[in-house]
């Protein structure tokens, strides 16, 4: 891990969830947060959330786990991946870790798993913020396609990497080494593709939790969109507002599909609020 603080803060270790030998960060005490990953070539939870992780352990007991097919988390062989799996894993995960309920942060994949998660379990979960999330039907875009398609390569996973920020030039050479390594895992790109439909020569239709299935979650729900997302298109962050009974949504200018990265301490002091509103 990247210094000396996040090691003393930061506990790493494996629970059985579901089946899943899941690959589980820690830290902190207080209210729990679960921080979702998302789902592009080489991702894991650690490089996903190391960067404002220890922020939020502040004041949250925060927990952020590798989803079974992304980062450690390796599934036994012939593991169908798909969202009742993850469902099943998240919910295996609280009930190993001793949590009744919790705050769900979600980047992209891992908000549409927050959804999912929420309509299947809603008295496991108390509130959601969905950053960059799918929601409904749309055109797959060029940040999904490339992903879809990736083979290891690190000059290809720099190319991907900066089609999700709005500046590029927050891809540095260690987070295109550190993705480039995990993609060369044998199998790390089953689960992305079984997220999403191979892309087509005439346009590709993804699809997230659907609208009608959005209506009916009463969660409260902190939306975070960057307005210059080019992989999630931030109309979708205006469709969860429009669907989610209890929404509220921040749209970041200058900002594209990493509101996390691009904008650390304004996602920190919303995802802080809006959980100090839950109390």
């Amino acid at each position: 891990m990247a210094t000396s603080l996040i090691e003393a803060t930061v506990t790493t270790s494996t629970v059985l969830a579901a089946g899943v030998p899941t690959t589980v960060h820690d830290a902190g005490a207080g209210r729990p947060l679960v921080l979702l990953h998302g789902s592009g070539p080489g991702v894991s939870a650690w490089a996903n959330w190391s960067g404002v992780l220890p922020d939020l352990a502040t004041d949250h007991r925060v927990v952020a786990p590798d989803l079974a097919g992304f980062g450690d988390s390796v599934a036994a062989p012939g593991t169908r991946y798909d969202m009742k799996l993850w469902v099943a894993q998240l919910i295996g995960l609280l009930d190993a870790l001793g949590l009744a309920t919790a705050t769900l942060v979600g980047n992209s994949f891992g908000g549409g798993l927050a959804l999912a998660a929420t309509l299947r379990h809603p008295d496991r979960f108390d509130g959601l913020v969905l950053m960059g999330t799918p929601a409904g039907e749309f055109a797959m875009t060029e940040g999904l396609r490339a992903g879809w398609y990736y083979e290891p390569d690190l000059d290809e996973m720099a190319r991907i990497l900066r089609l999700f920020p709005h500046d590029p030039s927050v891809v540095t050479s260690a987070m295109v080494r550190q993705r480039y390594e995990s993609s060369a895992r044998p199998g790390a790109q089953d689960a992305f593709r079984r997220l999403m439909p191979e892309p087509g020569p005439d346009g590709t239709v993804v699809r997230g939790v659907p609208e009608a299935s959005l209506r009916t979650i009463t969660t409260p729900a902190l939306v975070l969109h960057g307005r210059e997302d080019a992989v999630i298109p931030v109309a979708l962050g205006y469709r969860l507002l429009e669907c989610l009974p209890h929404a509220e949504l921040h749209v970041f200018g200058g900002c594209g599909h990493w509101v996390h990265v691009e904008r650390p301490g304004r996602f920190v002091e919303l995802v802080r609020g809006f959980a100090r509103g839950l109390a």
